[in-house]
């Protein structure tokens, strides 16, 4: 691993909209306590130095600016979904762990299903952030408990109905969730 982070040091997280500091170092794994208090486990690939707010305010004034005179041209316009963008296909999250990291060797079952599981909330997140209403996790078969780790998951969240996946394309081993837009999360 790489000596590029240290414990204390302020970092964001590439692909979702978290920030919290670092509170352990590990082989595999960096732990960050977000901004909100809670303990999240990340590779290091997965996360960032922090921008400094001095920085990240000269870095967004501009963009800022332009991003309203964008939203004034753009509440004009009604926001109408096509039918061909309705029927979509949903966005896919395949969980197998040769997916999600390079060398799972050495890696314990429980380590794995961590993985798993933080991946999953993840992508869940994210796509109800960017309002994706279908997603399609990939589990696999097995003894079913990353399945049924991805339900307790699932209960997690209002507005989040779940059933298998299309059985013709994917089999018994994957899950599809509808997230309804207008629902509040817990």
């Amino acid at each position: 691993m790489n000596n590029k982070f240290t414990i204390g040091q302020s970092v964001q997280v590439l692909d979702d909209d978290l920030e919290g500091v670092i509170i352990e170092i590990d082989t595999s794994f960096i732990t960050i306590e977000t901004t909100e208090g809670f303990l999240i486990r990340f590779r290091e690939s997965e996360i960032i130095p922090s921008i400094s707010n001095t920085i990240k305010d000269q870095l967004i004034d501009v963009p800022h600016q332009m991003i309203h005179q964008k939203e004034e041209v753009s509440r004009t316009k009604s926001t109408r979904i096509k039918p061909k963008e309705r029927n979509l296909p949903p966005m896919e999250v395949d969980l197998h762990i040769h997916q999600l990291t390079k060398s799972y060797k050495g890696l314990s079952n429980h380590e794995i299903l961590t993985l798993q599981i933080d991946t999953a909330e993840r992508q869940l997140r994210f796509a109800i952030s960017k309002r994706i209403p279908k997603v399609v996790f990939i589990h696999g078969v097995g003894q079913g408990v990353l399945k049924e780790e991805l339900y307790h998951l699932f209960r997690c969240y209002d507005g989040i109905k779940y059933y298998d996946a299309d059985y013709q394309k994917y089999g018994t081993g994957a899950t599809e969730i509808y997230i309804y837009q207008n629902a509040q999360r817990n």
